[in-house]
């Protein structure tokens, strides 16, 4: 079953080989009699390509659950701690920003665990991919997965003091007329996000003209300071700005609503201490985090 699951999740029996410390070929076989023991093809093989077929990928979901299960009552006996693979996926910059300055400590207190940190921000299917827990900010609409509430994500408005020279300074959403958006457009819908405002305990949002869209938030933050147009972006990414003083806020008085940050993991898998402890560690972490 580890096999099995290693192979699906490296996508290759030779990564799964050196990762379980055995030879290809014998990792070859020994799926090959896993498959005649159940009497069901468990994968698809190309030159090219390895997949898991529908009896795979139930046989996955199962044996995800059946090992958490084997982990859960061998730490039980032995000596309580967390140990084993843990795959996380988080963004990019708030893995930097939060987790990595106290990473060294975390793995220190816990010597027998390893860590892999996938950078994406892109919609992961946990089960499928391998994936134990993934830290998101943004509403979660996925039933299939359990949450635990991390942070709440202040989010601003800002430009370039170039900008905002040219343009003028607006003191209220009112002034935004004539001033412009650097457009950032969803992964999901395709369409150029609004900015948004929060006035008198009410939502309103704006779409400013738009010479420039990207769907990338990095290219977003240096063309404001190239001084191309407004930008909203979560405060701790553009704190180094802020303090340079290469971005300004605008409107502090009518913030966006704030984005909830989440991690997320399947409820039909065994939660392992392995993952206990990672959510313990990052939530302390943002408990006393400034976002």
């Amino acid at each position: 079953m580890q096999l099995f699951v290693r192979v699906l999740e490296r996508g290759s029996f030779a990564g799964a080989a050196l990762d379980l410390g055995m030879a290809r070929s014998t990792a070859t076989e020994a799926i090959k009699s896993l498959e005649r023991d159940l009497g069901v093809r468990l994968l698809e093989r190309t030159t090219r390509h390895l997949a898991a077929t529908l009896d795979g990928e139930a046989f996955y979901a199962r044996c995800l659950a059946i090992l958490a299960e084997v982990d859960e009552a061998e730490t039980a006996f032995r000596d309580a701690q967390p140990r084993g693979l843990l795959r996380v996926d988080a963004h990019p910059l708030l893995t930097r920003t939060f987790l990595l300055p106290q990473l060294s400590a975390f793995l220190g207190r816990y010597p027998a665990l390893d860590l892999h940190l996938g950078q994406g921000d892109r919609l992961v299917d946990l089960v499928r991919e391998g994936v134990d827990c993934v830290i998101r900010a943004g509403e979660v609409t996925d039933s299939t997965l359990i949450m635990r509430r991390l942070a709440s994500i202040t989010e601003i408005t800002c430009a370039s003091p170039a900008y905002l020279s040219d343009r003028g300074r607006p003191e209220s959403i009112d002034q935004l007329a004539g001033h412009q958006a650097i457009g950032f457009v969803s992964s999901r819908t395709g369409q150029i996000m609004p900015l948004e405002f929060v006035v008198d305990g009410k939502l309103r949002s704006i779409v400013l003209p738009a010479r420039v869209t990207v769907n990338n938030s990095d290219t977003m933050a240096e063309l404001a300071r190239q001084g191309f147009g407004l930008i909203q972006a979560p405060r701790y990414r553009l704190q180094d700005d802020l303090n340079a003083g290469s971005l300004v806020e605008i409107l502090p008085d009518c913030r966006p609503p704030p984005i909830p940050l989440a991690a997320l993991y399947p409820q039909n898998r065994q939660r392992t201490l392995r993952l206990r402890v990672f959510l313990d560690w990052i939530t302390e972490i943002f408990d006393k985090a400034d976002v």
